[in-house]
């Protein structure tokens, strides 16, 4: 059995909807919030700010259908659920974390970059 050749610039190719899961801001913000640890729903979305608790409930499931996040639910009161990255989902922190590191230390270049921009544009 031959494995497919996947390309994401080509329109009918089926990896686009992993590339659109994985390049979603809350996607990429969660996983790299959770990097090696379990965290709860609360925990999470406080670490995430500015992540509406359905918006990250359903990122959440969307990103446990795709095999990149674990839920673990304890019988307990009160209800107890942790979430974390499958090994799946741990080959994306890096990358991920990478793109933070990248976005982190080059702020300062693009805001002037957009300033720029914006004054040309306007004269």
């Amino acid at each position: 059995m031959t494995t497919p050749v996947w390309n994401v610039l080509l329109e009918d190719c089926p990896s686009r909807t992993s590339l659109a899961r994985i390049a979603n801001k809350w996607t990429a913000m969660i996983v790299i919030a959770l990097g090696d640890d379990r965290v709860r729903f609360g925990e999470l979305r406080t670490q995430v700010g500015g992540i509406s608790a359905k918006v990250l409930a359903d990122t959440l499931r969307d990103l446990e259908r795709d095999g990149i996040v674990a839920r673990h639910a304890y019988d307990q009161m009160p209800p107890k659920v942790e979430y974390e990255l499958t090994d799946l989902g741990r080959t994306l922190h890096d990358p991920l974390q990478a793109l933070r590191t990248w976005a982190e230390a080059h702020y300062a270049q693009v805001s002037r970059a957009r300033e720029m921009y914006d004054r040309e544009k306007s004269s």
